[in-house]
């Protein structure tokens, strides 16, 4: 999680939300690891977890990640999620709550049948306090 907390002080740096990912593979090797780049990228969908997959699929040749982990400071969004189930990742650890996010949040869109039998395992407050900070003191600076 240092790591991807490390790429979400980048992101701020570079005045994204900070917002950090990594994905390791089934042998705790770091394959891929990005941070939010929307506005750079002027892309919506530029968010750590989406670009942090994309890379770890190609460095892997594969549209699957089975076995690997991702590490996230922030509660993926359900676009992100649904890439990571997509991925076939066996597990995501996350930092902060994301607190727009409804209550059901993270666990409403797994708990789905349909995606249930994916067994995406979800490991959430892997380093909150830090994490929510550094969205904090984001927010507080912009307003």
């Amino acid at each position: 999680m240092e790591i991807a907390l490390s790429e979400a002080k980048n992101a701020a740096r570079r005045e994204e939300v900070p917002v950090g990912a990594v994905i390791v593979n089934k042998n705790g090797k770091i394959i891929a690891k990005d941070g939010n780049r929307t506005q750079e990228m002027k892309d919506p969908t530029a968010h750590a977890e989406i670009l942090t997959i994309r890379k770890a699929c190609q460095r892997q040749k594969s549209e699957r990640l089975v076995g690997h982990d991702i590490y996230v400071t922030l509660q993926p969004c359900k676009m992100c999620l649904e890439a990571i189930i997509s991925a076939r990742i066996k597990r995501l650890y996350y930092g902060a709550p994301d607190t727009s996010i409804p209550a059901s949040g993270v666990y409403g869109i797994t708990n789905d049948k349909a995606q249930k039998s994916l067994a995406l395992e979800i490991y959430p407050s892997i380093g909150e306090d830090e994490s929510i900070k550094l969205i904090k003191k984001f927010f507080k600076e912009r307003r």
